[in-house]
Protein backbone atom coordinates (compact mmCIF):
# COMPACT_ATOMS: atom_id res chain seq x y z
CA UNK A 1 0.00 0.00 0.00
CA UNK A 2 1.15 3.54 -0.74
CA UNK A 3 0.23 7.08 0.24
CA UNK A 4 -2.05 8.54 -2.46
CA UNK A 5 -0.92 12.16 -2.39
CA UNK A 6 -2.99 13.19 -5.42
CA UNK A 7 -6.17 11.88 -3.82
CA UNK A 8 -5.38 13.73 -0.58
CA UNK A 9 -4.66 16.99 -2.41
CA UNK A 10 -7.98 16.73 -4.26
CA UNK A 11 -9.87 16.08 -1.02
CA UNK A 12 -8.24 19.02 0.77
CA UNK A 13 -9.06 21.26 -2.17
CA UNK A 14 -12.69 20.12 -2.07
CA UNK A 15 -13.34 19.94 1.69
CA UNK A 16 -10.68 22.01 3.47
CA UNK A 17 -9.30 20.17 6.51
CA UNK A 18 -9.33 16.40 5.89
CA UNK A 19 -8.40 13.65 8.32
CA UNK A 20 -6.51 10.70 6.86
CA UNK A 21 -6.82 7.50 8.89
CA UNK A 22 -4.26 4.83 8.12
CA UNK A 23 -3.53 1.35 9.48
CA UNK A 24 -0.08 1.93 10.99
CA UNK A 25 0.49 -1.50 12.58
CA UNK A 26 -1.28 -4.82 13.05
CA UNK A 27 -1.07 -7.96 15.15
CA UNK A 28 -2.91 -11.20 14.52
CA UNK A 29 -5.96 -11.52 12.28
CA UNK A 30 -7.16 -8.13 10.97
CA UNK A 31 -9.39 -6.97 8.08
CA UNK A 32 -6.85 -4.73 6.28
CA UNK A 33 -3.09 -4.50 5.95
CA UNK A 34 -0.63 -1.81 7.08
CA UNK A 35 -0.98 1.21 4.82
CA UNK A 36 -4.71 0.79 4.13
CA UNK A 37 -6.30 4.21 4.58
CA UNK A 38 -9.39 6.36 4.30
CA UNK A 39 -10.15 10.08 4.19
CA UNK A 40 -12.69 11.73 6.48
CA UNK A 41 -14.16 15.22 6.35
CA UNK A 42 -16.98 17.01 8.18
CA UNK A 43 -19.89 15.31 6.44
CA UNK A 44 -18.41 12.42 4.52
CA UNK A 45 -15.59 9.98 3.92
CA UNK A 46 -13.99 7.80 1.24
CA UNK A 47 -11.88 4.67 1.21
CA UNK A 48 -11.95 1.91 3.81
CA UNK A 49 -9.80 0.52 6.61
CA UNK A 50 -11.85 -2.66 6.88
CA UNK A 51 -15.41 -1.65 7.69
CA UNK A 52 -17.38 -2.71 10.76
CA UNK A 53 -17.27 -1.11 14.19
CA UNK A 54 -13.55 -0.33 13.84
CA UNK A 55 -14.16 1.92 10.86
CA UNK A 56 -17.33 3.41 12.37
CA UNK A 57 -15.56 4.39 15.59
CA UNK A 58 -12.59 5.83 13.69
CA UNK A 59 -14.81 7.95 11.44
CA UNK A 60 -16.83 9.21 14.41
CA UNK A 61 -13.65 10.14 16.28
CA UNK A 62 -12.36 12.05 13.25
CA UNK A 63 -15.61 13.92 12.62
CA UNK A 64 -16.47 14.80 16.22
CA UNK A 65 -13.17 16.38 17.22
CA UNK A 66 -13.24 20.15 17.69
CA UNK A 67 -9.49 20.59 17.75
CA UNK A 68 -8.61 18.57 14.62
CA UNK A 69 -5.60 17.06 16.36
CA UNK A 70 -3.68 14.02 15.16
CA UNK A 71 -4.10 10.86 17.20
CA UNK A 72 -2.87 7.27 17.48
CA UNK A 73 -5.09 4.58 18.96
CA UNK A 74 -4.85 0.82 19.38
CA UNK A 75 -8.06 -1.13 18.70
CA UNK A 76 -8.38 -4.76 19.88
CA UNK A 77 -10.73 -6.49 17.43
CA UNK A 78 -12.64 -8.48 20.00
CA UNK A 79 -16.02 -8.35 21.75
CA UNK A 80 -15.67 -4.65 22.61
CA UNK A 81 -15.85 -3.77 18.92
CA UNK A 82 -18.17 -6.60 17.97
CA UNK A 83 -15.56 -7.99 15.56
CA UNK A 84 -14.29 -11.53 15.75
CA UNK A 85 -10.98 -11.12 13.92
CA UNK A 86 -9.13 -11.40 17.21
CA UNK A 87 -6.18 -9.24 16.24
CA UNK A 88 -5.13 -5.69 17.06
CA UNK A 89 -5.01 -2.64 14.80
CA UNK A 90 -3.08 0.57 15.42
CA UNK A 91 -4.68 3.50 13.64
CA UNK A 92 -3.00 6.81 12.94
CA UNK A 93 -5.22 9.82 12.20
CA UNK A 94 -3.61 12.95 10.76
CA UNK A 95 -5.34 16.19 9.83
CA UNK A 96 -4.22 17.79 6.58
CA UNK A 97 -4.80 21.30 5.30
CA UNK A 98 -3.33 22.94 2.22
CA UNK A 99 -0.02 23.91 3.85
CA UNK A 100 0.60 20.49 5.36
CA UNK A 101 -0.14 18.69 2.10
CA UNK A 102 2.30 20.97 0.26
CA UNK A 103 5.06 20.02 2.70
CA UNK A 104 5.02 16.35 1.62
CA UNK A 105 7.62 15.36 -0.98
CA UNK A 106 6.82 13.12 -3.93
CA UNK A 107 8.83 10.03 -2.96
CA UNK A 108 7.95 9.10 0.63
CA UNK A 109 6.37 10.50 3.79
CA UNK A 110 8.34 9.82 6.97
CA UNK A 111 7.14 11.52 10.13
CA UNK A 112 7.38 11.34 13.90
CA UNK A 113 4.30 9.95 15.62
CA UNK A 114 5.31 9.23 19.21
CA UNK A 115 9.03 8.55 19.11
CA UNK A 116 12.27 10.47 19.46
CA UNK A 117 12.89 13.74 17.66
CA UNK A 118 15.22 12.07 15.15
CA UNK A 119 14.13 9.27 12.82
CA UNK A 120 15.48 5.79 13.76
CA UNK A 121 18.65 4.73 12.00
CA UNK A 122 16.87 1.69 10.56
CA UNK A 123 14.37 3.86 8.70
CA UNK A 124 17.13 6.10 7.36
CA UNK A 125 18.94 3.04 6.04
CA UNK A 126 15.73 1.71 4.48
CA UNK A 127 15.17 4.99 2.63
CA UNK A 128 18.81 5.15 1.48
CA UNK A 129 18.72 1.54 0.27
CA UNK A 130 15.56 2.25 -1.71
CA UNK A 131 17.18 5.24 -3.39
CA UNK A 132 20.27 3.24 -4.31
CA UNK A 133 18.56 0.07 -5.51
CA UNK A 134 15.24 1.33 -6.80
CA UNK A 135 13.41 -1.20 -4.65
CA UNK A 136 9.95 0.02 -3.55
CA UNK A 137 9.42 1.10 0.03
CA UNK A 138 6.80 -0.53 2.25
CA UNK A 139 4.79 1.29 4.95
CA UNK A 140 6.26 0.62 8.38
CA UNK A 141 5.96 1.93 11.96
CA UNK A 142 9.41 1.94 13.59
CA UNK A 143 10.49 3.60 16.81
CA UNK A 144 7.48 5.91 16.86
CA UNK A 145 8.05 7.05 13.26
CA UNK A 146 5.78 6.05 10.38
CA UNK A 147 7.15 5.71 6.86
CA UNK A 148 4.93 5.48 3.78
CA UNK A 149 5.90 5.50 0.11
CA UNK A 150 4.08 8.06 -2.03
CA UNK A 151 2.09 6.43 -4.79
CA UNK A 152 2.69 7.30 -8.40
CA UNK A 153 -0.33 8.00 -10.61
CA UNK A 154 -2.06 4.70 -11.31
CA UNK A 155 -5.18 3.30 -12.88
CA UNK A 156 -7.29 1.70 -10.15
CA UNK A 157 -9.16 -1.42 -11.22
CA UNK A 158 -11.87 -3.03 -9.11
CA UNK A 159 -12.54 -6.66 -9.99
CA UNK A 160 -15.64 -8.38 -8.63
CA UNK A 161 -15.44 -12.17 -8.51
CA UNK A 162 -12.58 -14.57 -7.80
CA UNK A 163 -13.67 -17.37 -10.10
CA UNK A 164 -11.71 -18.73 -13.04
CA UNK A 165 -11.99 -15.59 -15.18
CA UNK A 166 -11.31 -13.25 -12.24
CA UNK A 167 -8.20 -15.21 -11.32
CA UNK A 168 -6.95 -15.21 -14.89
CA UNK A 169 -7.45 -11.46 -15.29
CA UNK A 170 -5.75 -10.68 -11.97
CA UNK A 171 -2.81 -12.90 -12.93
CA UNK A 172 -2.37 -11.01 -16.20
CA UNK A 173 -2.86 -7.48 -14.83
CA UNK A 174 -1.03 -7.76 -11.49
CA UNK A 175 2.52 -7.32 -12.87
CA UNK A 176 1.73 -3.94 -14.44
CA UNK A 177 2.86 -1.21 -11.99
CA UNK A 178 0.45 1.40 -13.37
CA UNK A 179 -2.61 -0.70 -12.50
CA UNK A 180 -3.70 -1.10 -8.88
CA UNK A 181 -6.20 -3.89 -8.30
CA UNK A 182 -8.84 -4.22 -5.60
CA UNK A 183 -10.27 -7.74 -5.79
CA UNK A 184 -13.71 -8.23 -4.26
CA UNK A 185 -15.55 -11.42 -3.31
CA UNK A 186 -17.87 -12.67 -0.58
CA UNK A 187 -15.48 -14.83 1.49
CA UNK A 188 -11.79 -15.49 2.04
CA UNK A 189 -12.02 -19.04 0.67
CA UNK A 190 -13.11 -17.68 -2.72
CA UNK A 191 -9.61 -16.32 -3.31
CA UNK A 192 -6.58 -18.39 -4.31
CA UNK A 193 -3.97 -19.26 -1.70
CA UNK A 194 -1.48 -16.88 -3.30
CA UNK A 195 -2.50 -13.32 -4.14
CA UNK A 196 0.07 -10.98 -5.71
CA UNK A 197 1.40 -8.40 -3.27
CA UNK A 198 0.21 -5.61 -5.57
CA UNK A 199 -3.41 -6.80 -5.31
CA UNK A 200 -5.70 -5.83 -2.42
CA UNK A 201 -8.32 -8.49 -1.61
CA UNK A 202 -11.56 -7.11 -0.17
CA UNK A 203 -14.10 -9.42 1.45
CA UNK A 204 -17.69 -8.18 1.39
CA UNK A 205 -20.87 -10.12 2.13
CA UNK A 206 -22.53 -7.97 -0.53
CA UNK A 207 -19.92 -6.74 -3.03
CA UNK A 208 -22.36 -4.15 -4.41
CA UNK A 209 -22.14 -2.29 -1.10
CA UNK A 210 -18.42 -1.55 -1.51
CA UNK A 211 -18.71 0.07 -4.94
CA UNK A 212 -19.06 3.43 -3.15
CA UNK A 213 -15.50 3.06 -1.83
CA UNK A 214 -13.96 2.93 -5.30
CA UNK A 215 -12.31 6.18 -6.45
CA UNK A 216 -14.02 8.10 -9.27
CA UNK A 217 -11.24 7.20 -11.71
CA UNK A 218 -11.57 3.45 -11.12
CA UNK A 219 -12.37 0.89 -13.77
CA UNK A 220 -14.70 -1.98 -12.83
CA UNK A 221 -14.83 -5.57 -14.08
CA UNK A 222 -17.90 -7.58 -13.04
CA UNK A 223 -17.25 -11.33 -13.07
CA UNK A 224 -19.36 -12.82 -10.28
CA UNK A 225 -21.24 -16.11 -9.97
CA UNK A 226 -24.65 -14.41 -9.79
CA UNK A 227 -26.66 -12.54 -12.44
CA UNK A 228 -28.59 -10.84 -9.64
CA UNK A 229 -25.38 -9.56 -8.09
CA UNK A 230 -24.01 -8.58 -11.50
CA UNK A 231 -27.09 -6.45 -12.14
CA UNK A 232 -26.86 -4.77 -8.74
CA UNK A 233 -23.17 -4.03 -9.32
CA UNK A 234 -24.01 -2.43 -12.68
CA UNK A 235 -26.72 -0.37 -10.99
CA UNK A 236 -24.40 0.86 -8.24
CA UNK A 237 -21.55 1.66 -10.63
CA UNK A 238 -23.85 3.65 -12.95
CA UNK A 239 -24.98 5.69 -9.94
CA UNK A 240 -21.52 7.21 -9.41
CA UNK A 241 -18.44 8.41 -11.26
CA UNK A 242 -16.27 5.73 -12.88
CA UNK A 243 -13.66 5.46 -15.60
CA UNK A 244 -14.82 2.27 -17.28
CA UNK A 245 -16.89 -0.84 -16.63
CA UNK A 246 -17.02 -4.30 -18.15
CA UNK A 247 -19.46 -7.14 -17.56
CA UNK A 248 -18.89 -10.78 -18.42
CA UNK A 249 -21.78 -12.39 -20.26
CA UNK A 250 -23.53 -13.02 -23.53
CA UNK A 251 -25.37 -10.60 -25.80
CA UNK A 252 -28.62 -12.11 -24.54
CA UNK A 253 -27.67 -11.41 -20.91
CA UNK A 254 -26.71 -7.85 -21.79
CA UNK A 255 -30.03 -7.25 -23.58
CA UNK A 256 -31.88 -8.28 -20.42
CA UNK A 257 -29.61 -6.12 -18.29
CA UNK A 258 -30.08 -3.07 -20.50
CA UNK A 259 -33.85 -3.37 -20.09
CA UNK A 260 -33.62 -3.76 -16.31
CA UNK A 261 -31.15 -0.88 -15.97
CA UNK A 262 -33.52 1.39 -17.93
CA UNK A 263 -36.27 0.42 -15.49
CA UNK A 264 -33.93 1.38 -12.64
CA UNK A 265 -33.67 4.90 -14.09
CA UNK A 266 -30.44 4.83 -16.09
CA UNK A 267 -30.31 6.44 -19.52
CA UNK A 268 -29.14 4.63 -22.64
CA UNK A 269 -26.09 6.88 -22.73
CA UNK A 270 -25.13 5.83 -19.20
CA UNK A 271 -25.80 2.15 -19.83
CA UNK A 272 -23.71 2.16 -22.99
CA UNK A 273 -20.64 2.99 -20.89
CA UNK A 274 -20.66 -0.63 -19.70
CA UNK A 275 -18.95 -3.04 -22.10
CA UNK A 276 -20.63 -6.44 -22.44
CA UNK A 277 -19.52 -8.98 -23.46
CA UNK A 278 -15.92 -8.31 -22.42
CA UNK A 279 -12.96 -9.66 -24.32
CA UNK A 280 -12.71 -10.61 -27.96
CA UNK A 281 -15.11 -13.43 -28.92
CA UNK A 282 -12.83 -14.57 -31.74
CA UNK A 283 -10.18 -15.53 -29.15
CA UNK A 284 -12.57 -17.93 -27.45
CA UNK A 285 -14.12 -18.27 -23.98
CA UNK A 286 -11.17 -19.80 -22.14
CA UNK A 287 -10.47 -17.71 -18.97
CA UNK A 288 -6.91 -16.96 -20.08
CA UNK A 289 -8.12 -15.89 -23.53
CA UNK A 290 -10.62 -13.51 -21.95
CA UNK A 291 -7.92 -12.23 -19.59
CA UNK A 292 -5.45 -11.52 -22.38
CA UNK A 293 -8.02 -9.68 -24.50
CA UNK A 294 -9.34 -7.63 -21.57
CA UNK A 295 -5.80 -6.70 -20.53
CA UNK A 296 -4.94 -5.72 -24.10
CA UNK A 297 -8.00 -3.44 -24.27
CA UNK A 298 -7.16 -1.78 -20.95
CA UNK A 299 -3.52 -1.24 -21.85
CA UNK A 300 -4.51 0.12 -25.24
CA UNK A 301 -6.73 2.75 -23.61
CA UNK A 302 -3.98 3.62 -21.10
CA UNK A 303 -1.49 3.99 -23.95
CA UNK A 304 -3.76 6.35 -25.84
CA UNK A 305 -4.21 8.51 -22.73
CA UNK A 306 -0.44 8.67 -22.23
CA UNK A 307 0.06 9.60 -25.87
CA UNK A 308 -2.46 12.43 -25.58
CA UNK A 309 -0.78 13.62 -22.37
CA UNK A 310 2.59 13.72 -24.12
CA UNK A 311 1.20 15.78 -26.99
CA UNK A 312 -0.51 18.38 -24.82
CA UNK A 313 2.12 18.41 -22.07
Amino acid sequence: MTFDLDELRAAVKAYGAVTRIVVAATQGSVPREVGASMLVWADGHSGTIGGGKLEWDAVQAAQKTDTYDDWVRVFPLGPALGQCCGGTVTLLAEVFNFDRVQSINDAYFNRRITGAAEAPLGLKRTIAASRNSGQPLEPVLDGGWFLEPISKPTSPMWIYGAGHVGRAIVQVLAPFPDITITWVDIAADKFPDHIPSTVTPLIAANPAEVVKYAPPNAGHLILTYSHTLDLELCHQILGREFASAGLIGSKTKWARFRSRLRQLGHSDAQISRITCPIGQPELGKHPQAIAVSVAAALLSVAGKKESIKDRVG
